[in-house]
């Protein structure tokens, strides 16, 4: 298993954020996250979008982080907003997630962010107890769809303790 960092438009990471989407659309009833993204926004020092590959180098599981500052969506400076964690079906329960969240935090503080956040819903069960069990409380509702019952936002801080 190894993680490496490549572009958002990769078409690795084009076809994980695919998947994703087909996924939110199932448990949500719509067309999935409509969050505003471009590619450049997950370029260092801005931000950085990993993808965990197996030994036959077939793409796993995805995530990235994203510079954010305080502005009316509710977001405070110092932010890295993490987006589309992602684990295909079939390798769920390897850790991965975790493994990706762990490089994504280390690198987000090696750029000067001091705080991740990360917006997720309710009919994502699994993905709130992956943020819970890693020590993100519940925050603020900030992002597009911060007026949506159906969102949860969790904050943790990056600063060394």
């Amino acid at each position: 298993m190894n993680i490496r960092r490549v572009p958002f438009d990769h078409p690795d990471a084009v076809k994980l954020n695919d998947q994703v989407q087909a996924e939110y659309a199932e448990r949500y009833g719509d067309e999935g996250d409509v969050t505003p993204l471009d590619a450049r926004m997950f370029e260092p020092p801005l931000g950085r979008y990993l993808i965990a590959y197996d030994d036959r180098d077939r793409p796993l599981a995805t995530g990235g982080w994203r510079t954010q500052n305080e502005n009316d969506e509710g977001y405070a400076d110092g932010d890295a907003e993490l987006k589309r964690m992602y684990v295909i079906p079939q390798a769920r329960g390897l850790g991965l997630a975790r493994r990706i969240l762990a490089a994504l935090e280390t690198d987000a503080r090696a750029a000067g962010r001091t705080r991740m956040v990360l917006e997720t819903g309710t009919e994502q069960p699994e993905a709130i107890a992956l943020y819970e069990s890693s020590g993100y409380e519940p925050c603020a509702k900030f992002g597009h769809y911060r007026d949506s019952p159906m969102s949860r936002c969790f904050a943790r801080s990056l600063r060394s303790k």
